[in-house]
């Protein structure tokens, strides 16, 4: 299960402009133009689950954590400012998850980026 939901948010990231992947503590995230992130795969990295970390719009993290603890949460580190831990070790919507990575670009994408991602 962790490999194909792995190959599947990679492939959603790496679709997205002028994205990287590289290590950063031990597990796969993505970058935009290599500096800022957007996506952080969390292999049972802090706990037992299987999910990513990103930012999220305001809001969205308590919205969906309230609404569905057992497929959101707020990660470790970084829940703090807003990110939202999203679990793939669950049944898993990969169209919401595709919207989820979108979102999470946008917030941290240079404006002309976002200009080449919603042409």
């Amino acid at each position: 299960m962790a490999d194909d939901s792995l190959t599947r948010l990679r492939k959603l990231c790496l679709a997205l402009p002028e994205t990287t992947e590289r290590l950063s503590h031990g597990e796969p995230t993505w970058f935009v133009r290599g500096k800022k992130t957007f996506v952080m795969y969390a292999d049972r990295h802090h706990d037992d689950r299987l999910a990513f970390w990103c930012p999220a719009p305001p809001g969205a993290q308590e919205e969906l954590t309230g609404a569905e603890p057992d497929r959101f949460f707020r990660p470790p580190y970084v829940g703090h400012r807003g990110w939202l831990g999203v679990r793939l070790d669950v049944d898993v919507d990969w169209a919401e998850i595709d919207q989820i990575v979108r979102d999470a670009y946008r917030l941290v994408a240079p404006k002309s980026l976002v200009l080449l991602l919603d042409a």
